[in-house]
């Protein structure tokens, strides 16, 4: 600690400081709610509706608004919140992430912002990380709401539409993180406003804020369709890199990556028959044998991944749960369905996405609380404009946190750890023991069996099974074995006599990549003053320091000869553990942040089109919006076409006609020879007026209330479907962007550059099929926007559907001729048919 911090105290002493006047406040209101009914007290938020109807800010009604929350969880869960937990919300309410350890009662602290910021009538959403909790605690809070008549809602797997919208409709809604997102993309994707679920993005409070806003956001959201690439080719690539020697590639821990020799170069050119391997023609091969090779020797079962019921499901690195519904991106998935020799899907489309980074930045206000979070204090400032303030514990901490125990092999490591639980077990004192992967928590169960020490293995593949171990993982006797920090969210109770052996014992069996996720284990115990005690033990062995110690302390260990049995215990030892752990935490931090650079172009993008979609969601007339884009569709014909010096405008002038007949233009409606006689803004001028006299003669023949609806449907279907083409594009952009660096360029300022070229194209593109559309679309019945987006879609006008082939009646085309419809293709590649 510095002298200013001795002398003013820390940031969050600081600011706590300022939180003095309101607390009183709030005391002062307690007597005089206490001689009120229950029924008067619930019409205290008519009044507060009231109160903020006639100018008054939820700041002003704060300290009464809480006081009221206090008294209604006094009557209704017997639980009146501390004044700690006091101090936490007014935090959230401000905008804030609020620090407390775990056991403090944040569950309960997010009673009071979400009533006060529920009077505004504009919904408050509070995010968990798992459906468990999300109706855990709905029911449990909600009821203090209901009370004082609010209404609550739950979002969670498996709802219907109608469903969730009443859900989203309540004052206060919960639901994990996946499933809020997603929703915002659907409702991005629907074709009738009244599909959509959500309201606007108002106030949020993210519990467990680390694990959402931090640990999640590497991995984007993404809905997706599927796709249409051939899956053969994964079983051919896993062959070839089943078949190498370790001579063969190189594998970088460090950045997760497996790299080809010189002899694995030239064993690939062999295997696929290619003279350069490394040529671009041959990108679709590399690309399938690299994630052969990712999937082979950096992706490790029961690590990364399980195999379940004939299945590749991934494992959330940080819980060690298993991320059902979510699959590896890039084809990396189907090359490690491959090497696992079960079903290959196809590939997906990506149909919309977004990073959890720019999904919650969209709230008005969002708020955040946990028990970890200063490790990564400067990313939630630099990435949400979040800022951490950390709230002491209503009791002081009694748990006894000793130095790491390091030993030289992960044989004596573990030859130790269980010596600690028997020994341990004898005593009756609780166990929570901590392990990175599941493969580590089935080893040590092994271990434990082999000593006869009765315990239960929790890999969190169910939530409500994980919370209901972890909740009893306190009582006397107990070893639980526990992934990282599966059972989050729950509180570990200590059972009877086990004050008297020394709480909880926390045993981390490696450090983990992040010190925030150690911080959380060690967390579990010594809550509200219990006492405890937490240990953690290292091998020289471990990936963490394997991998990321200095090379200066690894000779230095070297030198020492140690035996397996014998430990290491020093400042020398602990310093450079948490510099390991801060070098993965930058790497880490710099990772997030490379994505968000990229996806911020995206959300750009994607904030036009989605505001776009809303419009035309709204019903607005966009009659004067389509005859605009008609003008921009053919001054940019004009333009281009009529743009040069030749003396001889006559194949100008023709290719011009040619364009727009396809577009809009009947033919011989207008001649070369007259548009000759015109200077080019007298052709515009005339090529517009056409246009409206044709689109006017078209509304009249269907009527204006359905061209209305068709303009509004059609409009949509395009922008759709090229939004859907385009994030397709700009994935292939970022996959090649990073070889810019080789040519002295910003990666990121190049994907800026051309991802906004290819943006106004993708404008331009809606522009001229849209008017194509609507010009050539035919209903023969009210049109249900459904139906004529089936229209749309079969129109022949449109080029890049599949052309009908025209197949001879005297001979049956093979597979591999050339395609009779005169495209030059193989009848196979041009149709994809069979023979």
């Amino acid at each position: 600690m510095g002298l200013f911090e001795k002398v003013f105290g820390s940031y969050s002493e600081r600011e706590l400081k300022k939180l003095t006047s309101n607390l009183d406040k709030i005391d002062s209101f307690e007597e005089g709610l206490k001689k009120l009914s229950n029924e008067e007290l619930k019409l205290k938020t008519e009044e507060f509706k009231n109160r903020i109807n006639n100018e008054e800010t939820l700041d002003d009604l704060l300290p009464e608004a809480f006081a009221v929350v206090r008294e209604a969880s006094v009557r209704v869960l017997g639980l009146r919140h501390f004044r700690e937990q006091l101090m936490g919300g007014i935090v959230l309410h401000q905008g804030r992430i609020s620090e407390m350890k775990t056991g403090e009662g944040k569950t309960l602290v997010a009673t009071l912002p979400a009533y006060l910021n529920a009077l505004s009538g504009n919904g408050v959403h509070i995010v968990t990380v798992n459906d468990y909790l999300a109706k855990r605690d709905s029911e449990e809070m909600g009821s203090v709401y209901e009370f004082l008549g609010l209404k609550t809602g739950v979002i969670v797997h498996g709802l219907t539409n109608i469903e969730r919208r009443e859900a989203y409709n309540c004052d206060i809604t919960y639901g994990t993180n996946n499933e809020f997102g997603f929703d915002y993309l659907r409702d991005n994707m629907v074709v009738y406003k009244r599909d959509k679920v959500q309201r606007v993005l108002n106030y949020c409070i993210v519990d467990e804020v680390d694990s959402i806003l931090i640990d999640e956001a590497r991995t984007p959201l993404i809905i997706s369709g599927e796709g249409d690439k051939s899956t053969d080719f994964y079983k051919v690539a896993d062959f070839f890199a089943k078949s190498l020697k370790s001579e063969d590639y190189t594998v970088d821990e460090k950045s997760n990556s497996v790299i080809l020799t010189e002899e694995g170069l030239k064993k690939a050119e062999k295997y696929y028959h290619l003279e350069n391997y490394a040529d671009a023609e041959n990108m679709q091969i590399q690309h399938h044998t690299v994630q052969a090779l990712k999937g082979n020797y950096t992706m490790k079962k029961d690590i990364d991944y399980m195999v379940k019921d004939d299945e590749v499901i991934i494992v959330d690195e940080f819980t060690g749960r298993l991320m059902e519904g979510r699959r590896y991106s890039d084809g990396l998935h189907q090359a490690i369905e491959a090497k696992e020799n079960v079903k290959i899907q196809k590939e997906s489309k990506t149909l919309a996405t977004i990073t959890f980074q720019n999904y919650f930045r969209m709230y008005d206000k969002l708020s955040g609380m946990t028990g970890t979070a200063q490790t990564e204090e400067n990313e939630f400032r630099e990435i949400y404009g979040l800022d951490v303030i950390v709230i002491p514990t209503h009791e002081p901490i009694a748990r006894q946190d000793t130095p790491d125990l390091v030993y030289k092999t992960q044989v004596g490591k573990f030859k130790a750890i269980v010596n600690d639980i028997a020994e341990t077990y004898k005593t009756g004192q609780p166990m929570l023991v901590g392990t990175v992967s599941i493969e580590t928590s089935e080893l040590l169960s092994a271990l434990l069996k082999k000593k006869g020490i009765p315990h239960k293995v929790l890999n969190a593949k169910y939530h409500e099974m994980e919370a209901e171990i972890i909740s009893h993982a306190g009582e006397k006797g107990g070893v639980t074995i526990a992934t990282n920090m599966a059972g989050r969210g729950t509180d570990i109770k200590l059972g009877e006599g086990v004050v008297e052996v020394g709480g909880l014992k926390v045993i981390g069996t490696e450090r983990h990549e992040s010190r925030r996720i150690d911080n959380q284990l060690r967390g579990r115990s010594g809550r509200q003053g219990d006492p405890g005690f937490s240990r953690f033990y290292v091998s020289l062995e471990d990936d963490l320091m394997r991998i990321f110690a200095s090379e200066r302390f690894q000779s230095i260990v070297e030198k020492l000869g140690l035996d397996d049995d014998d430990v290491i215990e020093s400042k020398m030892v602990t310093s450079a553990i948490e510099s390991a752990q801060k070098k993965v935490e930058g790497n880490n931090f710099d990772i997030r942040k490379n994505v968000l650079q990229y996806d911020d172009v995206m959300n750009q993008q994607r904030e036009v089109i989605y505001g776009q979609r809303a419009e035309v969601l709204e019903g607005e007339d966009l009659k004067a919006q389509l005859e605009k884009m008609m003008e921009e569709v053919i001054y940019n014909a004009v333009n281009t076409h009529m743009n040069s010096d030749k003396d001889d405008m006559n194949e100008d002038i023709q290719k011009l006609l040619a364009y727009l007949e396809e577009i809009y233009l009947p033919k011989n409606i207008i001649t070369i020879e007259e548009i000759k006689s015109m200077n080019i803004e007298e052709v515009k001028a005339k090529l517009i007026s056409l246009a409206r006299d044709l689109y006017d003669a078209k509304e009249a023949q269907i009527s204006s209330e359905q061209m209305r609806e068709i303009e509004r449907v059609i409009l949509l279907r395009v922008v759709d479907t090229k939004w859907m083409a385009h994030i397709d594009d700009m994935d292939h952009l970022r996959r090649g962007i990073g070889l810019r660096a080789y040519r002295q360029q910003d990666p990121v300022q190049a994907y800026q550059f051309e991802g906004s070229q290819m943006f106004d194209a993708m404008i331009h593109g809606i522009e001229v099929d849209t008017i194509k559309y609507l010009f050539h679309v035919h209903i023969q019945k009210a049109p249900e926007r459904e139906q004529v987006a089936k229209e749309t879609t079969t129109n022949k006008t449109d080029d890049s559907l599949k052309k009908e082939p025209k197949t001879r009646k005297d001979k049956k085309v093979g597979r591999n001729e050339p395609c009779p419809c005169g495209s030059g293709k193989k009848y196979k590649n041009c149709h994809g048919l069979n023979e």
